[in-house]
């Protein structure tokens, strides 16, 4: 019985040693494992703060550049739809003041004309008849000034002075030139008081429309030719009244009709009519378009500068890139080894990117060649890890 008793505290025994062998067995694998987990990770953290090491040599190869980090003062961008238009202040309209016929074409649409430049022949029965009166009261004029005031008398005298001077302005007021006149005058000639007579182009430009024919009987007023200096054209633009109240007159803008090409620019007006079925307002940008990119009708974006801020700390946007899903930038230390900072952004403004923190003024970091050095650094933690 005592026997029995004595195996069975063995039996006891054994297994309370057995289960807490186990037991320890267990916690050293675990902690084995932890340790072993740790390591692992830090492991890989020392990895992403190693440095990418590239010679000067290297850099220029990779089409990286550096630049040194800077506070900037970035004026907020607004942009808008707008559209091209002539420049009123720069355009005229070529009209005939009586009832005409056009006789000859000088000049066609698209075409650059300078000022005083021909553009059409006309022929009118009302100009013929005014031409024969300028020569005949020219004539007298003539007689009675040769004469003297004494001779035929001081009403006389007043009488065909006036009655020249009449006669002139009238063919002036019909469109002829006052030198087109003074030649018709000077030739003595009254066959040639035929009523023809050419339109002249009152200042330098491209003809933008010239809707007529030959032959055609072109009543007063009607247009014949549209021109304008296409040199400095103007953009319209409108933005609510809200929006208006931050946009100054000489503010900095720039054009493009494609998005790719842009033209430097000038607010020069700010309209105070609303529109009465958008209710916004109008801004009146100047344009110089030597380069010949723009022309009225066109539809256009305008970028235009509100606001003044204050300098703040900002990296080009091409300079950021995504590491584990946060904003970094690859900073330059010790001459040739560029480390990855992570940075807290702020608000984007044109091309630029506030920076809040992970960086300071003359810090110097990678803005170009950023994807080949994200890959490189790819290509180092692949290669540890194996």
């Amino acid at each position: 019985m005592n026997g029995a008793v004595s195996m069975n505290r063995l039996e006891n025994c054994v297994m309370s040693n057995f289960k807490i062998g186990v037991i320890c067995i267990l916690f050293a694998l675990t902690t084995s494992l932890a340790l072993a987990e740790e390591g692992h990770e830090e492991g890989a953290d020392e990895k992403e703060g190693s440095a990418l090491t590239l010679s000067l040599d290297e850099r220029k190869a990779a089409g990286i550049v550096v630049e040194t980090v800077n506070m900037r003062a970035l004026n907020e961008v607004l942009r808008v739809p707008a559209e091209v238009v002539i420049n009123a202040y720069q355009s005229a309209r070529v009209t005939p003041r009586m009832q005409a016929q056009v006789v000859a074409r000088h000049a066609r649409l698209g075409e650059r004309v300078e000022a005083g430049q021909p553009l059409v022949t006309l022929s009118s029965v009302s100009l013929a008849q005014a031409q024969g009166e300028l020569v005949v009261a020219d004539r007298e004029w003539q007689r009675v000034d040769s004469l003297g005031a004494k001779a035929v008398g001081e009403r006389r005298f007043t009488e065909a002075q006036v009655a020249r001077q009449q006669a002139f302005a009238k063919v002036l007021a019909y469109g002829m030139q006052e030198a087109q006149a003074e030649d018709l005058l000077k030739s003595g000639n009254a066959a040639k008081a035929i009523g023809e007579f050419d339109l002249l182009s009152p200042l330098a430009g491209t003809i933008l429309q010239d809707n007529f024919i030959v032959g055609e009987l072109i009543e007063p007023g009607r247009v014949l030719f549209d021109i304008s200096d296409e040199t400095v054209l103007w953009v319209e633009a409108r933005v609510s009244p809200s929006t208006l109240a931050t946009i100054e007159v000489g503010a900095q803008a720039r054009v493009s009709a494609n998005g790719t090409d842009w033209i430097e620019g000038t607010v020069i007006q700010l309209h105070h009519r609303l529109n009465e079925t958008t209710r916004t307002q109008g801004i009146r940008i100047a344009v110089e378009n030597t380069a010949d990119l723009l022309h009225p009708g066109q539809f256009a974006e305008a970028e235009i500068t509100t606001g003044r801020a204050s300098p703040t700390l900002v990296v080009p946007n091409e300079s950021l890139t995504l590491i584990k899903g946060s904003p970094a930038v690859f900073k330059l230390e010790g001459g040739n080894g560029f480390h990855v900072e992570i940075v807290e952004t702020g608000s984007a403004i044109g091309n630029w990117t506030v920076i809040e923190a992970g960086l300071e003024a003359n810090d110097e970091i990678a803005v170009e060649g950023v994807f080949h050095l994200k890959s490189l650094l790819l290509k180092s933690s692949i290669g540890d890890e194996h």
